[in-house]
């Protein structure tokens, strides 16, 4: 069964998301929608970039992933086809496929450009439905990636500048707060990875991770190892830095939000 997730800024009180899957279901009945998020805030390239990243490596290999945050709906701004790891990316080039692009595993990279695959007539505000979900049902149904059109030097796309985290000469760590999630927990853009380079295993229950005025010293094992209403720090299922409270909203408490510097150091 073919699997295509959808992930957009849309949420759910109108009727958009329905419409893609109806576009969808149109063109191959058997196709296996998943909701892999509507809730990506307004607009927020960023946020949508880190989320498909993280998560579509858990869906099996063929896998169409469908990603609509796309403030440039109804300009001249371009609709590309990736495929990568064996899986399909439809999207804006508006730098949502950022963090994919530089892992490097391209297979082919496509613009979107033959009309013979969108339904007929284009909405000037509604590419997800009228575009961008034919394309992705006619890929689950056989079609070759290079039938949409020409193929383009990933280097010509549009990359978003300053999304990962930066070791300082000092050797600590900075990075920022890219998503909070419905817990109130803030996910940073620092990998473990950073962590387990910049920081011996040893050392990494004496590190400080810093959050405006708040310090957190040490990373905790679980959400449930930290003190009732006291700020703490995990690497999440993600991958990435985490910042929470154990059974609390760490957002909320800390008075943090998006776009918040986060520095770890030793």
């Amino acid at each position: 069964m073919p699997i295509i997730t959808l992930l957009t800024d849309f949420g759910t009180d109108d009727e958009y998301v329905g419409l893609m899957k109806g576009a969808i279901l149109s063109i191959n009945p058997r196709a296996a929608i998943v909701d892999l998020t509507h809730q990506i805030s307004r607009q927020d390239i960023v946020q949508a970039a880190f989320t498909i990243h993280s998560g579509y490596h858990f869906f099996p290999e063929g896998t169409v992933h469908l990603i609509v945050v796309d403030p440039g709906v109804g300009t001249e701004r371009g609709l590309l086809a990736l495929k990568m790891d064996n899986h399909f990316f439809i999207a804006p080039d508006n730098g949502v496929l950022t963090l994919l692009l530089a892992e490097q595993k391209v297979s082919s990279l496509n613009l979107i450009a033959n009309p013979d695959y969108f339904r007929h007539p284009i909405s000037q505000t509604f590419h997800g439905r009228d575009v961008i979900a034919p394309v992705g049902a006619h890929i689950t149904n056989g079609l070759e990636v290079s039938e949409l059109g020409p193929e383009i030097d990933p280097q010509k796309v549009i990359c978003l500048d300053g999304l990962g985290a930066r070791r300082t000469e000092k050797g600590d760590i900075k990075g920022e707060v890219v998503t909070i999630d419905h817990f109130g927990n803030m996910i940073t853009n620092i990998k473990s990875e950073q962590l387990t380079d910049c920081f011996p295993a040893g050392s990494r229950q004496k590190i400080r991770i810093e959050i405006g005025p708040n310090v957190i010293h040490g990373l905790s094992d679980s959400y449930a190892s930290g003190r009732l209403n006291s700020p703490l720090a995990i690497i999440g299922s993600r991958g990435y830095l985490e910042i929470a409270i154990n059974k609390g909203n760490a957002a909320q408490c800390l008075n943090a939000q998006k776009g918040d510097h986060v520095r770890v150091a030793s």
